[in-house]
């Protein structure tokens, strides 16, 4: 039998590792961003860690301290582009080969109140900052290349709930943004693809479990409605979208770019 040539045979274990590599995460003192930092951690990367809350950023460099990887803890409020500038500055000649645009909020505002103010913090965190992160990271690592998973949502491909007008427009955004960039920079040596999660209990997730306890009717019905029509019957956890996430860092996934890759318990095939 004639042997293998290249990279074919390369071992499971050296495919899954981020041994070597730094992955810069948003978002990361909690939920999904959480789950991606300790994954991340587990496979041998650094991790260069980002969030608006230092007390949860700081917990959470805590929790990660039983990894033997480095970590670095950055308090960045990504709505405003001066204090991106300024982390990409800070981090600068140690510039991450993994970015994971993950940061976001999903708030609630109905269609005919929506004013310009609501609609710009929305648009800044989940769309803007994605935009000038992925900026960054494709002027620092031009000549080298490197990995770009930016986060949508199922609300993007088929809204659902009410009231997220705003969060479903950034969120087909990022989309748009993720594969412009994939046609864009392939050659360059980027591979970018997208998470789609849906369905996810996060603790921003968790703050509608809040009005439901309060008996807010909509939110009780579109929750009932969800759950109908996933055919895994459940919500999804933090660390099934880590996993995948992984996935797209590592080179499993070496020919995956421009993707779209969803991970909602079946909701948009339903």
């Amino acid at each position: 039998m004639q042997k293998s040539k290249g990279k074919e045979n390369i071992p499971l274990s050296n495919l899954v590792s981020l041994s070597g590599k730094t992955a810069l995460i948003t978002g990361a003192a909690s939920g999904i961003g959480k789950a991606i930092a300790f994954r991340f951690a587990e496979a041998g990367a650094d991790l260069q860690l980002v969030d608006i809350s230092d007390q949860r950023l700081q917990a959470c460099c805590s929790d990660l301290s039983k990894f033997d990887v480095k970590i670095s803890a950055h308090n960045v409020d990504l709505r405003k582009k001066k204090q991106i500038e300024q982390l990409w500055t800070d981090i600068r000649n140690t510039e991450p080969d993994i970015l994971v645009n993950n940061a976001g909020s999903y708030p609630l505002k109905d269609f005919l109140a929506l004013d310009e103010e609501f609609l710009k913090k929305v648009m800044d965190l989940n769309l803007n900052s994605v935009l000038w992160m992925c900026q960054n990271m494709i002027r620092a690592r031009l000549k080298k290349g490197g990995v770009i998973i930016n986060t949508a949502s199922v609300e993007a491909v088929m809204p659902f709930k009410e009231e997220l007008v705003p969060y479903g427009l950034s969120k087909i955004g990022v989309i748009a943004l993720t594969r412009a960039l994939a046609a864009e920079y392939g050659r360059k040596g980027f591979r970018i693809n997208a998470l789609v999660p849906g369905g996810v209990l996060t603790p921003g997730t968790k703050s509608l479990v809040k009005e439901v306890l309060k008996f807010n009717v909509g939110i009780i019905q579109s929750g009932l409605e969800y759950r109908q029509r996933l055919p895994m019957g459940r919500l999804g956890k933090p660390d099934e979208v880590a996993r995948m996430a992984l996935v797209l860092a590592c080179d499993l996934s070496s020919y995956v770019h421009g993707a779209l890759v969803v991970v909602d318990g079946g909701f948009l095939s339903a």
